[in-house]
């Protein structure tokens, strides 16, 4: 399996985490994939960063701002939301994307962490400010302790869309967002993030963006724009102590 780290998150030993690749095999179980297979995928995905299976949360996405705090029935059944917080060592969260940005959450002081699923529907809702207004009110987290890891996503480069998009991000005032080349929008989700993230109070020297497009690197990436029906990489996080 091929995974890439965030240097940022790197920096905590207390802390196991990894974005996975096209060559990690796919890890989403709605994607007409062949069951058994994801199953094993998972299971080398555990095996590899070393986390008992069994103990992953992942979500139903539904392009939402829902945050999710884990639960002991969450182990079970997915719940449906596209962010997930909590303080419980030994338990790996899954964030499952292909093009949409797929975000890391830690605050070092308090030992919390969470993950995000932010497509442009995401970003537009701000579910990173839900996340970090959970922290705060469920596990009392200060802004300027939590890192923030974004893994690879579509660009701007590729993230073309339609005049009524254009439009809706002028509204929500996220114009500085958007690039028209000749008669065409393109979207940059990652600005919006990175500007949500600071007025949320997140240090800038504590955000890190994986430069990569999903698209662009449809080799290395599952790229929902590129491919059409495909697979999903991760992003994996857990507290070990």
């Amino acid at each position: 399996m091929k995974f890439y780290y965030s240097k940022k998150l790197s920096l905590f030993p207390e802390l196991l985490h990894a974005f996975t690749t096209k060559e990690s095999g796919n890890l989403a179980f709605h994607v007409q994939d062949d069951e058994i297979s994801v199953q094993e995928n998972h299971s080398i995905l555990a095996k590899e960063l070393r986390y008992e299976k069994n103990s992953l949360v992942h979500m139903k996405q539904i392009h939402s701002d829902i945050v999710h705090i884990v639960k002991d029935e969450d182990f079970d059944t997915p719940p449906t939301c596209d962010a997930l917080v909590t303080n419980r060592p030994n338990t790996p969260l899954m964030v499952m994307v292909a093009d949409c940005s797929p975000i890391l959450f830690y605050d070092h002081e308090k030992k919390v962490i969470a993950v995000a699923h932010a497509g442009r529907q995401g970003a537009f809702k701000n579910i990173v400010k839900n996340v970090l207004d959970k922290m705060q009110t469920e596990f009392s987290s200060d802004p300027k302790d939590i890192y923030v890891s974004v893994g690879a996503s579509i660009g701007v480069c590729c993230y073309e869309v339609g005049g009524e998009i254009y439009d809706e991000a002028r509204e929500k005032g996220f114009e500085y967002a958007m690039q028209k080349r000749g008669e065409s929008f393109y979207l940059d989700v990652g600005a919006i993030l990175l500007k949500q993230l600071l007025s949320c109070g997140i240090k800038k020297e504590n955000i890190e963006f994986c430069n990569d497009c999903s698209c662009c690197k449809a080799e290395s990436y599952y790229s929902y724009r590129g491919e059409g029906q495909t697979g999903r990489f991760a992003g994996v996080i857990s507290l070990t102590q």
